[in-house]
């Protein structure tokens, strides 16, 4: 298995979508990557040699500096600033509601988890 930014890729699937299991690229920056360094956008992670790969993680550590753990960790610092100086965004976070305004009555079913159902109530007995 091939080892970049602490990731262990899959080895089967094309290069350019085995980049995207590293924390902080995404598709367009995996075909950047492959784009730059003349990678073939259909090759597997198993036919590209280790001079590639080495070129790769270099490549990656100059372009992207936070990946992986330190991304993991600025974005998680972010969320607890926002919730520490109380702002909206952050009232939002620890409400587990979306953030960035969209719609709650019907939607947003990802972020705030199923319905629960409400019993009915108890009526008085005379």
């Amino acid at each position: 298995m091939a080892r970049i930014a602490g990731i262990n890729i899959p080895k089967e699937k094309r290069f350019v979508i085995a980049l995207t299991y590293v924390y902080g690229i995404g598709t367009t920056s995996a075909e950047k990557i492959c784009n730059k360094l003349k990678i073939n956008l259909n090759l597997r992670t198993n036919q590209l040699s280790e001079e590639k790969l080495a070129q790769v993680r270099s490549l990656m550590e100059k372009e992207f500096p936070t990946l992986e753990g330190d991304l993991r960790r600025k974005v998680s610092s972010d969320i607890k600033r926002l919730i520490d100086i109380g702002c909206y965004r952050g009232i939002r976070h620890v409400k587990k509601l979306p953030v960035r305004g969209q719609r709650t009555h019907t939607n947003a079913k990802t972020r705030k988890g199923r319905g629960v159902a409400i019993a009915n109530k108890k009526k008085a007995v005379k």
